[in-house]
């Protein structure tokens, strides 16, 4: 890997300014990594930002889509235990508790005991949550189709989402 250089005539973005600040004070460093991941960073922040706007239109936050959206794809009769949530969300059984309780508050979910294990819960989507987190994934997609669109064509979209993939597979996320 090389130094971040900035093709002529292509815009700078703020992550090229702090290689190339960095490229003075520390001209041994290779800062392609730093290149890298402060791109994915900014762009899972702004975008992040933008699918929090678009949830809340529904009363819901980004946590709590990722909860309802979890009992969704692991289909019907889409229940799971808080166990598998919290492990498949990497939350805490305490953040996973304030989640769950919020969802079950509003209609979403409906928390009931585990007819297989007397001190368990099993987590299961109501068909309010059903309706409303089968709107939001399509709101949330236009958010993210709309960034995407925006610099690349579909094949560059396939092409980084690959390399995305490669470099994820690698870190044992």
């Amino acid at each position: 890997m090389t130094s971040t250089r900035t093709p002529q005539g292509t815009p700078q973005d703020p992550v090229d300014a702090i290689t190339a600040q960095w490229a003075v004070v520390r001209p041994d460093l290779d800062t392609v990594p730093m290149a890298v991941f402060g791109r994915i960073y900014r762009l899972a922040h702004t975008v992040g930002e933008r699918m929090d706007r678009a949830y809340s239109r529904y009363g819901i936050s980004r946590g709590e889509f990722d909860v309802l959206g979890t009992l969704r794809r692991s289909g019907e009769p889409y229940t799971l235990s808080p166990r598998q949530l919290a492990a498949t969300l990497m939350l805490t059984s305490g953040g996973m508790t304030g989640r769950l309780d919020k969802l079950e508050r509003a209609g979403l979910l409906s928390r009931s005991p585990d007819p297989h294990d007397r001190r368990g819960l099993r987590v299961t989507l109501a068909e309010r949550g059903i309706a409303l987190v089968d709107e939001a994934v399509a709101a949330g997609l236009e958010v993210q189709r709309e960034a995407l669109e925006a610099a690349l064509d579909d094949e560059e979209a396939r092409q980084l989402a690959g390399l995305l993939r490669k470099l994820l597979m690698t870190t044992g996320a």
